[in-house]
């Protein structure tokens, strides 16, 4: 069933009583966890070059790698995104249990800290309060070079969290995703220890450990990391804009596939609660292709797939 999406729930003018934007600071060992999830697999990827052009790079280790990062991904965009974030469907409980587990693997965070984050960058999208836009500092050529670090990566060190009771409520509501989001920790480790246990078994071999550990844990993890950045800093600066929106959010086509259709960045700016972003012909959305095989087997319901009329209404002119 096709419903037509409603504009983005979330105001820049909080009624009076509203909580503040930011809740609690990081602590120190948790500021500690966001340098290493971001630093190590960054080393990793640096180091493929020679990895690849030494030793330890088989098809099992490529394959591995690809599952996990289809898989993380997904659980990311489909899941944290339009699923949680953006309300585009509903689903059953134990998909938007196995979303939110999903998501969690890919390594951005719990699930309640994410769409958090996601959330306020809706409400505040490009303006003051947003927590990673590239316009930050200006538009002179050194305050875009700033911007973009910021926004790509700068922003996830930054260590005043976002106010889950202000943006989250309905998912704090939620005892069992509050369990699940509470187990990033498990999550994440799973997300590591399985591509390594699959390259010992596939192969055998202890080298079949490292490697699986090596390229489908920590690349595959460095990978997933910059393709969804981009989304917060290339997609805000380059690309096209064949819709209207409160910001300037572009379409960025060479990420549509690796981002599974999240490049599409526009007309999700346009239209935040629409399930589908490629919606103009030749744009790949593999989520939302997902999104549809979900609704086709009954798992998922109330999709909001975009309308022929909402969207002669979001065209730029």
């Amino acid at each position: 069933m096709s419903v037509e999406a409603p504009d983005v729930p979330f105001s820049t003018d909080p009624a009076p009583g509203t909580p503040p934007v930011l809740g609690e600071r990081r602590s120190g060992w948790q500021q500690g966890l966001v340098w290493s999830f971001v630093l190590i697999p960054m080393l990793a990827l640096l180091a493929t070059v020679p990895v690849v052009w030494g030793w330890g790079l088989g098809w099992w280790d490529l394959a591995i790698a690809a599952v996990f990062y289809v898989v993380g991904i997904l659980g990311v965009t489909v899941g944290y995104h339009r699923h949680f974030t953006h309300r585009s469907f509903k689903a059953q409980r134990w998909l938007r249990v196995a979303l939110a587990i999903t998501g969690s693997m890919a390594i951005q965070g719990s699930m309640m800290a994410w769409v958090a984050d996601h959330r306020r960058h809706h409400a505040y999208s490009d303006k003051d309060g947003d927590p990673h836009s590239p316009w930050r500092y200006g538009d002179t050529p050194w305050a875009v070079a700033r911007g973009f670090f910021w926004s790509h990566i700068g922003w996830i060190f930054d260590r005043d969290k976002t106010n889950w009771e202000r943006f989250i409520p309905d998912l704090l509501a939620d005892r069992v995703l509050r369990r699940v989001s509470g187990l990033f920790g498990l999550w994440v480790t799973a997300s590591l220890v399985l591509p390594a246990a699959l390259g010992g078994l596939l192969t055998w071999s202890w080298a079949g450990v490292l490697t699986g550990f090596f390229w489908g844990g920590l690349v595959r993890m460095a990978v997933c990391h910059h393709v969804t950045w981009s989304i917060n800093s290339i997609c805000h600066m380059v690309g096209a804009r064949p819709f209207r929106s409160r910001d300037r959010s572009r379409n960025f086509w060479p990420l549509a596939v690796l981002s599974m259709g999240e490049s599409w960045h526009n007309l999700h700016h346009a239209d935040p609660t629409c399930a589908r972003h490629g919606v103009l012909k030749g744009q790949i959305d593999i989520s939302a292709r997902v999104i549809w095989l979900f609704e086709r087997a009954g798992w998922a319901t109330d999709v909001r797939w975009p309308t022929t009329r909402r969207l002669d209404r979001l065209r730029a002119s």
